[in-house]
């Protein structure tokens, strides 16, 4: 006989829950060098377990093109921005910035207290997620940052890269 289940989760002990989903889609055979040099160091900075790191979980958005990514829950925004501001994310950010390696790179955070945020790097021709039906804007201003998306307020850790460099160095 086939039954039937259904469960909630309490999720009161984690009243600053972030859920984020990242995701890398892969242009050219170099962005497939790209995506297998990287995979092993994600692995890795995973089992490391950053504090703040609830779960990570593996998904895979496509095969063809490849799109893989992950989900990552997390305790709290401040721990998730510590570890981006930290090695071995902090070079990883840097080196996308200066070269893609021939891949698009996405996230979309998603915080229990209500706000959405999402970044697209390299995505303009193939959109993903949030990308795909709402306007796009130039990551800008006040759109440069994940915490000034997020309407996280307080300055944060530093960020690994200032937005007049990002954008004068092109």
């Amino acid at each position: 006989m086939l039954t039937h289940s259904r469960q909630a989760v309490d999720l009161s002990k984690y009243p600053e829950l972030i859920v984020i989903y990242l995701g890398m889609r892969v242009h050219s055979l170099r962005g497939m060098l790209t995506l297998m040099k990287l995979g092993p160091r994600i692995a890795k900075s995973v089992a490391a377990k950053p504090d703040g790191l609830l779960l990570h979980e593996d998904i895979y958005y496509g095969f063809l093109p490849p799109h893989i990514g992950m989900r990552q829950y997390w305790r709290d925004y401040g721990s998730l921005e510590q570890w981006t501001r930290a090695l071995p994310h902090l070079q990883w950010w840097k080196d996308f910035t200066k070269n893609p390696g021939g891949v698009g790179f996405w996230h979309e955070t998603y915080s229990i207290r209500g706000g959405f945020e999402a970044i697209y790097g390299n995505m303009l021709e193939t959109p993903a997620g949030l990308q795909v039906f709402a306007p796009v804007l130039e990551a800008k201003g006040s759109m440069f940052s994940a915490r000034r998306r997020l309407k996280v307020e307080g300055e944060g850790a530093a960020s690994p890269l200032e937005e007049r460099d990002l954008y004068n160095s092109k």
